[in-house]
């Protein structure tokens, strides 16, 4: 007769439980950018990215925005120098991304804008817990405003975008990364001045406020798997 094995049992003492501390549940959200993302023409409070949190947590996600180091004029080599190291000390658990309008402005050559972009997702990406916590946006089309056609330079600003756009769509893509398109919608403002700041260049609150309804289903979905 053979004798039975009892299964062994562990009884950890509770000073041991207690060093394993559950999970923390708030979701760390930083905002990444130019005057798109800062909100130029609208109130903090009504800056897509402060609606996105806000919404999101009303959809019982706990999302809080911890940092937006986005700033009026901001290029790709500003978000580098200025806002990835607040980005890496805020350690988020998510982030978007909205850049590029300002190189095209200055004359930054596609080549330029491309390394640049690359190299930010990169660094977003290491800093992320989970890489594919990450969100990015298409540049809208500042052209349709009353005075985006001064910042041409002479050159097809529409034209200019839609290549940048293209690098950044493409880049996203290689990484699996979602992409919200702002370019379409920000073509609204062309036949609507509600939509338009008062500067008659950045859009109007009511204008982020329709960014923030395309970019929430993006994050809900993410965000919940």
């Amino acid at each position: 007769m053979t004798r039975r094995l009892l299964p062994l049992l562990i009884v950890l003492p509770l000073t041991v439980l207690c060093a394993f501390p559950p999970a923390e549940k708030n979701i760390r959200y930083v905002a990444l950018g130019d005057s798109y993302t800062i909100c130029t023409g609208a109130k903090q409070e009504e800056s897509w990215p402060v609606l996105l949190a806000s919404d999101l947590k009303k959809k019982g996600i706990d999302v809080t925005l911890v940092a937006n180091p986005a700033r009026n004029g901001y290029t790709t080599t500003d978000l580098i120098e200025q806002e990835l190291p607040v980005l890496e000390t805020s350690k988020p658990h998510f982030v978007t991304l909205c850049i590029g309008v300002n190189d095209w402005v200055q004359g930054v050559d596609s080549a330029r804008f491309k390394k640049n972009f690359v190299l930010i997702l990169d660094r977003v990406q290491k800093t992320l817990p989970d890489k594919q916590k990450l969100i990015v946006l298409t540049i809208p089309d500042f052209s349709v405003t009353p005075s985006g056609k001064l910042y041409g330079n002479g050159r097809n600003i529409s034209k200019g975008l839609e290549e940048f756009n293209a690098i950044i769509t493409r880049e996203a893509a290689k990484r699996k990364l979602k992409v919200v398109d702002l370019y379409p919608v920000s073509k609204g403002m062309a036949n609507d001045r509600t939509l338009v700041a008062d500067d008659e260049l950045h859009p109007s609150a009511k204008e982020y406020a329709l960014w923030e309804k395309i970019i929430l289903p993006a994050a809900e979905e993410m965000l919940k798997k």
